[in-house]
């Protein structure tokens, strides 16, 4: 009994202990402190609207080929005596060098016939005149009453003698002239500057008369084929009946070997009707010098080439070009207003492409467009410019570089977020 006594009085000592211990920690509690929230604005890039005369870029793609390809033929037949040092695959030829020559032996031999024929016929009608000559003084000296017919007469005169013999004449120089023919189509020349692109005939083979020798292409222009879809050619000048005359800029490229290469280009003509399948337009760009023959300081666009193009497009008044990234959805972007907080404004847009976008209807000048990237949630937030840039300069290196889209970390965009929330209340 008394040990459960001990226990009941030790129990109220460390009870009453206990409050007492609270009641003093309560007492000496310090005084609470009420602070004042702190804003935080939001640190943006701008661009500056200026209005500009932009023309836009159209891309296409397609392969090189020649503006002049030909198929060389043996107008004779004869076995082929002799070919050229660059008669070969890949060899550049000058418009009139031989590149395969024929025995000539039997054409030479036609030709000797063909002049002796000539001179036989040529002969043949001095004679006829002479006897002409004569006749026709014998028959004037005939009594007027013995003249008979006209008929009589020009027999008696031998005009059809004669006539033959200029016939005869005639036919020989036309056999002449076919025999020369035929001794210069013995040798096959190159009609124009090219290069050999197929070799069907070599040194010792007999050909035929229609026999393929050779194709070759011309290396004095080469031309491009660029689809363009029909909802892109109102962006280009298209040609009129003339054609494009000097044509719009071109700038084709590829990668060759690592390394993206350039040439320059202009647009030559459309091929006037729509690709039925496909439905897109055919323009048709034209490289001079193609193998860089008379610049062999610039790289050679060889035939065959696959090769992207930047289309110079036309003129577009009174419009503003942007990166594409601020363009939210809904054609929407971030405007910094007079009071330096973020606005949505819809904008209407002409084209979006590549890494820009033009906005032709929206965005007045001297508005403030933010280069930052940010969501929905910072609508109505204060923000602070870090940076200002025209948006006609955004191209130049000098310019302040607006910062790209960046990941936001949860930590982040809550702690903004939460800061916004305040600036607005």
């Amino acid at each position: 009994m008394a040990s459960i006594r001990k226990q009941a009085i030790i129990s109220l000592v460390l009870l009453a202990g206990a409050s007492a211990v609270s009641a003093l920690l309560y007492l000496q509690r310090p005084s609470a402190e009420i602070a004042e929230p702190e804003y935080a604005t939001v640190t943006v890039d701008v661009a500056e609207v200026v209005k500009v005369n932009p023309r836009i870029q159209i891309q296409a793609q397609g392969t090189v080929s020649p503006v002049q390809e030909t198929t060389l033929l043996a107008e004779v037949k004869g076995r082929i005596v002799e070919v050229a040092d660059n008669f070969h695959v890949g060899g550049f030829v000058s418009a009139g060098d031989v590149l395969v020559r024929i025995d000539p032996r039997d054409y030479q031999t036609a030709l000797l016939h063909a002049e002796a024929a000539v001179e036989s016929a040529e002969s043949a009608l001095v004679q006829e005149k002479g006897r002409a000559e004569v006749a026709l003084r014998e028959w004037e000296k005939l009594p007027r009453g013995s003249q008979r017919s006209e008929e009589a007469r020009d027999l008696y005169l031998r005009k059809p003698q004669l006539d033959l013999a200029r016939a005869q004449l005639l036919a020989a120089q036309a056999d002449l002239n076919t025999a020369r023919d035929n001794l210069e189509r013995t040798e096959i020349r190159a009609p124009y500057d090219a290069l050999i692109r197929e070799k069907q005939g070599d040194l010792g083979q007999f050909v035929g008369a229609g026999s393929a020798l050779a194709r070759i292409f011309s290396v004095e222009a080469a031309e491009v084929r660029l689809p363009i879809p029909q909802s892109k050619l109102e962006y280009l000048e298209l040609p009129g009946v003339t054609g494009y005359g000097d044509g719009s800029l071109i700038d084709l490229y590829t990668d060759v070997g690592g390394d993206i290469k350039h040439w320059t280009a202009r647009l030559h003509r459309t091929e006037g009707v729509f690709d039925e399948r496909s439905r897109v337009l055919f323009t048709v760009a034209r490289i001079e010098d193609p193998y860089a023959l008379r610049d062999p300081s610039r790289e050679p666009l060889r035939i065959g080439t696959f090769v992207n193009a930047d289309i110079e497009g036309r003129e577009l008044p009174g419009a503003v070009v942007l990166p594409r990234y601020v363009l939210r959805a809904g054609e929407y972007v971030w405007v910094v207003d007079d009071s330096m907080r973020l606005r949505n404004r819809k904008v209407s847009t002409l084209r979006a492409g590549g890494d820009r976008v033009y906005i032709d209807a929206g965005l007045a000048e001297g508005d403030l467009v933010s280069l930052t990237n940010l969501n929905a949630s910072f609508a109505g937030a204060e923000v602070e410019i870090r940076s200002r840039v025209r948006s006609d300069r955004l191209d130049e290196p000098a310019a302040a570089a607006p910062e790209p889209p960046r990941p936001r970390t949860d930590e982040t965009a809550a702690t903004e977020r939460a800061s916004s929330v305040a600036g607005g209340q």
